[in-house]
């Protein structure tokens, strides 16, 4: 995959997780900057989605941990473990908000 083509991938990820969030009309707040998407809960506590264009990956990093998402077969695949990126960041911010938080792919 070219550079330009992980962008568009990855601001398509970036506004699929802002349009998640307000659909289910959850006290996330959301900042995008440049590479960074920063989720900050109620209590202060943040998520944050980086994409690291040079290894073509989406990073997540949360209370549980920190984990590295690659595309392959049409999905987000976590470079070290079983892991899928919107489960994951679907567990990450239900962790930080204490309610249900639902991010899907689709």
């Amino acid at each position: 995959m070219t550079e330009g083509e992980f962008l568009v991938l990855t601001d398509a990820v970036f506004a699929r997780i802002e349009t998640c969030l307000d659909e289910q009309d959850l006290d996330i707040d959301s900042l995008r900057a440049g590479n960074v998407l920063e989720l900050e809960c109620d209590d202060g506590s943040k998520v944050i989605v980086n994409r690291h264009t040079p290894n073509q990956e989406l990073w997540l990093a949360a209370r549980n941990g920190g984990f590295h998402y690659r595309w392959q077969a049409g999905r987000w695949c976590s470079t070290r473990g079983e892991g899928e990126f919107f489960a994951d960041l679907s567990a990450a911010l239900s962790l930080h908000a204490g309610e249900p938080v639902v991010v899907s792919a689709a």
